[in-house]
């Protein structure tokens, strides 16, 4: 198994975890009963600083499985297993009690004095990523209340559509004579930073306003019914020291950033960070803010696409700077607006779409020895050569990601996009990471999750957790995430008789499959 940046990593000594990054909370009666990836079996929940629930002390395995119904949850999420049936919210009637019992853990705005409810994210935050960062910090912490999903999307977007409307100044956090010495030989023109903490402490008076007036009178908006998803999700830290890969499942996208048109967006992603977890973290948080926000989301969505993980690359690239950063992360998203698949992605992440039984490959991942890669590579003055995999300048097995700050321009973070048209025939999108796709062949997948249908009966909410034990049974050493987005129930694939295309070498359909810095945006599928 090849280590993105050439250096072996191995688990931790038994007895000892690593936990960095993981999601907090706390699991009641076998349902979840706070943020994704908070059912934690074989975990102590610790009290922290910023209030009950904020440390965990995770088990050696750093996996854990829980139930997630149509509660909200942190967009951004670590290690765990999530088993999500998104169907429709409470009903309007019912709205009033979850903020009743907001109301009752939290009867009084917060003084300057009171610790934060929910930890924020970082120490200070530039302006452009004020909108990102609270969004995570506010799904996070209404999915610890038990707050139904539609609700925490439209109480966050309500919450930060008026912070943003206030001026910011008040929390700018001037810098040291160090850091400013820094900023001026790295940025032409300086960030200005705000203070993260009393942002977050602003944010959540806000939020805590926000529920009081829909206490009375609860908008239209937030009884939205919701289009049903099952999801499957896992994810492990496997052999290596630490967990890098993040993943995101946002079916509100549109209460989220208050988009009022018809069409219907959900959007899934999965990022594969390398040398450390900031970058994958980062993408998690603003990719889909960054998408959002673009003028042409309706009409040219993969243009948007593509421009958000350009535009937060930037963004990283200077918090980078500013912070000493190293990492990257490779990446893929989905974007399903209506009866379209968008997606887009960043090296060797990669997404399949089954229709069928049969594997449709979406996509052409990045990787060094692609020969449009290295002579993109060449062009540029790097050089890629073989160092128990193809590298770019010996160091890095991915040739397109967010960050890696020291090997711009080389490592591209332009994205490569692409789009499918639904026609109610497609069984699954399956998101993965390399630790995953370095094992398991298109083929094998449809059969490995054909039979675990046949196995419970047409429940597929444990199908990723099956399919990252094979992943690792076959010697994946590396982080593995696995993420299925049913776009039909499962129980109908297995009444319909969709199976696999069993044998790797039946049955394989393909054609040109256009990819690259050259090549049209668009790429032409290619079935196998």
């Amino acid at each position: 198994m090849r280590d993105r940046q050439g250096a072996a990593e191995t688990a931790p000594p038994a007895g000892r975890s690593d936990c960095a990054g993981a999601t907090p909370a706390a699991a009641r009666d076998g349902k979840w009963a706070g943020p994704a990836g908070s059912g934690l079996r074989g975990a102590e929940l610790l009290g922290g600083a910023d209030g009950p629930g904020v440390t965990v002390r995770c088990s050696r395995a750093l996996h854990v499985s829980i139930i997630v119904s149509h509660r909200a949850t942190p967009l951004t999420t670590t290690s765990h297993s999530v088993l999500m049936n998104i169907s429709q919210m409470a009903c309007g009637s019912e709205i009033p009690g979850f903020l009743d019992i907001l109301f009752r853990d939290f009867p009084d705005p917060l003084s300057p004095e009171s610790p934060l409810p929910w930890k924020a994210l970082g120490t200070t935050l530039s302006q452009e990523e004020v909108e990102g960062e609270l969004t995570e910090l506010a799904m996070g912490f209404l999915g610890s209340r038990n707050v139904p999903l539609p609700l925490a999307a439209a109480l966050t977007r309500e919450a930060i559509s008026h912070l943003l409307q206030a001026d910011l100044s008040e929390f700018r956090k001037l810098p040291s004579q160090e850091e400013e010495g820094d900023n001026e030989e790295e940025e032409k023109a300086p960030v200005t930073l705000l203070d993260a903490k009393e942002l977050a402490r602003s944010f959540f008076n806000q939020l805590w306003e926000v529920s009081g007036q829909w206490q009375k009178q609860v908008p239209v908006t937030a009884r939205t019914p919701q289009r049903e998803w099952v999801v499957s999700i896992h994810a492990i830290r496997n052999t290596r020291r630490r967990m890098e890969d993040r993943h995101v499942f946002l079916p509100a996208f549109n209460l989220l950033f208050g988009l009022s048109d018809p069409v219907d967006r959900a959007y899934f992603a999965v990022f594969d960070g390398h040398g450390g977890v900031d970058a994958a973290t980062y993408a998690a948080v603003h990719v889909h803010v960054n998408a959002a926000r673009h003028p042409k989301l309706r009409t040219d969505p993969t243009g948007a696409l593509k421009e958000a993980f350009r535009h937060t690359d930037e963004m990283f690239l200077l918090k980078a700077r500013r912070e000493r950063l190293q990492s990257g992360t490779t990446g893929v998203c989905v974007l399903v607006a209506g009866t379209t698949l968008h997606i887009a992605w960043l090296g060797d992440s990669q997404v399949i779409l089954v229709q069928q039984g049969e594997v449709v490959k979406l996509m052409e991942p990045h990787r060094p020895e692609r020969w449009d890669e290295k002579a993109r590579i060449e062009a540029l003055g790097g050089i890629v050569y073989f160092m128990d995999c193809w590298r770019v300048n010996g160091t890095l097995a991915v040739s397109r990601a967010i960050g890696d700050v020291f090997q711009k321009p080389y490592v591209s973070g332009e994205a490569d996009v692409a789009s499918w048209e639904l026609t109610g025939s497609e069984d699954y999108l399956l998101l993965a990471c390399d630790g995953f796709f370095d094992v398991i062949t298109f083929p094998e997948i449809t059969s490995l999750v054909h039979s675990h249908l046949v196995k419970q009966q047409g429940n597929g909410l444990h199908v990723a957790e099956e399919l990252v034990a094979e992943a690792r049974e076959r010697g994946s050493q590396d982080n593995i995430t696995v993420m299925v987005v049913f776009l039909r129930d499962p129980r109908e694939l297995l009444e319909d008789g969709v199976q696999g295309a069993g044998d790797s070498q039946a049955g394989v359909r393909s054609q040109d499959l256009s990819s690259g810095l050259s090549k049209p945006k668009t790429s032409t599928p290619q079935r196998s």
